[in-house]
């Protein structure tokens, strides 16, 4: 493929330009898509592809010929993670068998923005099942509908993330421009970081996840895939917004930036405070450790100052997300559709138990446990743990450390950092770092900081994108 095709900007001044149409970016990521997903390397990324794709592709061509582009996105091709509702000619099935047949209703809140922005949205993404809430020690990647996503950079060998792993592989694979992924606890964080790419995990509440198939009420959302920062910037501008339907939203319309493109610069490390954990380092190979210390050395040289803090100890047992992802799920599939054969958790498991050899490669002890929960968020278990995750994660966590050392970001590699501000609601952001010396293994840097500091973590991780010593490189497979 042109080298153009490689981040958004490129390509919208291709289509800008008439270089090419939108009709022609989507075939281009069909062929790509025909040849190494089902094909070659087998990558195994793509759910399912729009067959609308071409003709939205088209309508959009003859708009911008008429009426002018609507914006940055117009035209340029995106896949959205298979959890999330798109109410068209796909289905929506969060990788399970048993939701096979599920046509959402309606489109979710951020598949709305994205075609309001004009893309095109060429598929779904494959995923690890239920978001990887089903079962302890299921692969990653892994899905009883779909089977398993491989990473790009070493299909069978490395590990491809989960649970957002399609969307990652597929934003590596060059299959789309872009991807919208889910998190509850490092599932943006974790594939981009292993597919070498840029994944945003933004504050629980700047996107609205309302037609999302639910975990996690307090920590679930959703948030872009990229090859760039510039383009996650880009494309978080188009899916924020405050939705009548999640009142998560409601709490966070001053802190919408939509000028996370401008905020962008090649400064930003300049004089900032840095935290690291070095636990997280120790969990590292040597190799890995190699890539992050160079990565380290690359903030220090611009301008960053590197503090060593001791996060707080989170080893105690918590019930929120077996209580929330019963609930949640119990009012998801209460709503769709009669012929479906589960509408309960509880269908949901005899389902599984009926369909073993399909649905149940690895079993599903969260499932059975989560069911084991009343679901009921007026619990006192569940409201006593909930109210202690704050304190701990917030109050006396992220905030308080980031207060006591002045911090602007902690920094950690791949997700190793995800679980503190996964339970806080905080963002992160993970952009490449740089390849094990040996077998070319991608390693992610990460950046984490304080509610509704996206601007920040974004320019913090453009400047170091700009001006890292590690050229990034993207497997094509010929």
């Amino acid at each position: 493929m042109e080298n153009w095709f490689h981040n958004f900007t490129s390509m919208q001044t291709a289509l800008t330009n008439g270089k090419t149409t939108s009709k022609k970016l989507a075939m281009e990521y069909l062929n790509r898509i025909a040849n190494y997903d089902q094909k070659g390397p087998n990558i195994n990324a793509v759910m399912e592809i729009n067959p609308d794709a071409l003709h939205i592709a088209e309508a959009l061509d003859n708009e911008r010929k008429q009426k002018g582009s609507r914006g940055p996105m117009h035209g340029i091709p995106v896949i959205v993670k298979d959890n999330i509702d798109t109410g068209d000619k796909m289905h929506t099935t969060a990788g399970s068998v048993a939701l096979k047949d599920h046509y959402a209703k309606e489109d979710a809140f951020v598949v709305k923005q994205l075609r309001k922005a004009g893309a095109v949205i060429i598929g779904k993404a494959n995923l690890t099942e239920w978001a990887n809430f089903m079962t302890e020690g299921m692969t990653n990647g892994y899905s009883s509908h779909g089977g398993q996503v491989l990473n790009p950079y070493g299909p069978g060998t490395f590990d491809v993330g989960g649970s957002s792993s399609g969307s990652a592989a597929a934003v590596a694979s060059l299959f789309a421009a872009g991807a919208v992924g889910t998190e509850t606890n490092g599932s943006i964080l974790s594939p981009a970081s292993r597919n070498s790419v840029v994944g945003l995990k933004p504050t629980v509440g700047l996107i609205s996840r309302s037609g999302i198939i639910p975990i996690s009420h307090s920590q679930d959302t959703a948030g872009p895939i990229t090859r760039t920062v510039y383009d996650a910037a880009l494309l978080l501008e188009a899916l924020v917004g405050v939705d009548p339907k999640d009142s998560a939203t409601e709490t966070s319309p001053l802190h919408f930036a939509n000028t996370y493109l401008s905020s962008l610069n090649t400064y930003a490390l300049q004089g900032s405070r840095i935290g690291v954990e070095r636990a997280f380092i120790n969990d590292l190979s040597e190799e890995e450790k190699a890539v992050f210390d160079h990565a380290l050395d690359d903030l220090k040289e611009q301008g960053a100052e590197i503090v060593e803090i001791t996060l707080p100890n989170r080893e105690r047992e918590s019930s929120v997300m077996f209580h929330e992802f019963k609930n949640g799920l119990n009012a998801y599939l209460s709503r769709c559709e009669p012929h479906l054969p589960v509408h309960s958790l509880k269908e949901l498991i005899n389902y599984n138990w009926s369909h073993k050899e399909i649905a149940l490669k690895y079993d599903q002890t969260l499932l059975l446990q989560s069911e084991e929960t009343s679901g009921d968020l007026t619990d006192s278990t569940y409201l006593l743990d909930r109210l202690e995750d704050i304190r701990t994660a917030q109050t006396e966590g992220i905030d308080s450390l980031m207060k006591e050392h002045q911090l602007d970001a902690l920094v950690s590699p791949n997700e190793l950092g995800s679980n503190l501000p996964a339970i806080a609601g905080y963002p992160s952001i993970t952009v490449p770092a740089g390849y094990t010396e040996t077998n070319r293994q991608p390693v992610g840097l990460t950046l984490t900081s304080s509610a509704f500091q996206e601007a920040k973590l974004l320019s913090l991780a453009y400047h170091y994108e700009q001006t890292r010593s590690v050229e990034h490189h993207i497997p094509y497979f010929e």
